[in-house]
């Protein structure tokens, strides 16, 4: 792709991980965490409309699975700042082969991995640390009323998380489970 990032396809279409090269030496390392321009080729075709950052206090602790419906679906560029995650993306895409498959992927501060989650996909994760700290890069900015997800233990989904849940908030537990007449998102 270039000399700082490597794309890699997941099973899912679309669904894209990218791999940082970290120019480092003895004081320490500097890393290109996004390129508007260099990651074009991994479908990011937007800009950014906004940056947030996650800290999680306790191992175990699961946010997600989100989602925005459209017109305000948007794309994510995910990253371990610190700490390590199972973090997870689900295809939700109307039409899509993929529908309902779901892609699973560790992030740590001390891997150079980001997860670029495409529009039409709900996203969660778990920590496996204590004091996680995410970067979430978004092609748009958030909208309340087009706010959506899915419980993360939906049998459905069989989502099989690592550690016991240890914490939840009362949104992501409450967030209703897939029922058979689910066909997807329109985009």
């Amino acid at each position: 792709m270039n000399e700082r990032f490597i794309c890699r396809d997941t099973a899912i279409p679309d669904l894209k991980i990218v791999e940082t090269k970290r120019l480092g030496d003895d004081r320490g390392f500097l890393e290109r965490l996004f390129c508007a321009e260099e990651l074009i080729a991994t479908g990011w075709r937007k800009p950014i409309a906004q940056i947030n950052r996650t800290k999680t206090l306790r191992r175990g602790t699961v946010r997600g699975l989100h989602f925005q419906h459209p017109p305000h679906s948007e794309m994510k560029f995910v990253i371990c700042l610190r700490g390590k995650v199972f973090d997870v993306a689900v295809d939700l895409r109307a039409g899509s082969p993929a529908l309902l498959k779901f892609h699973t992927l560790i992030l740590t501060e001390d891997t150079p991995l980001a997860l670029l989650v495409p529009e039409g996909f709900a996203h969660g994760f778990q920590t496996l640390t204590d004091d996680v700290e995410m970067l979430y890069l978004h092609s748009l900015p958030y909208v309340a009323a087009s706010e959506a997800g899915i419980c993360p233990t939906d049998a459905r989904l069989g989502i099989a998380w690592p550690l016991e849940i240890s914490e939840i908030s009362a949104r992501d537990a409450n967030h209703p489970g897939l029922d058979v007449s689910f066909t997807g998102v329109k985009l």
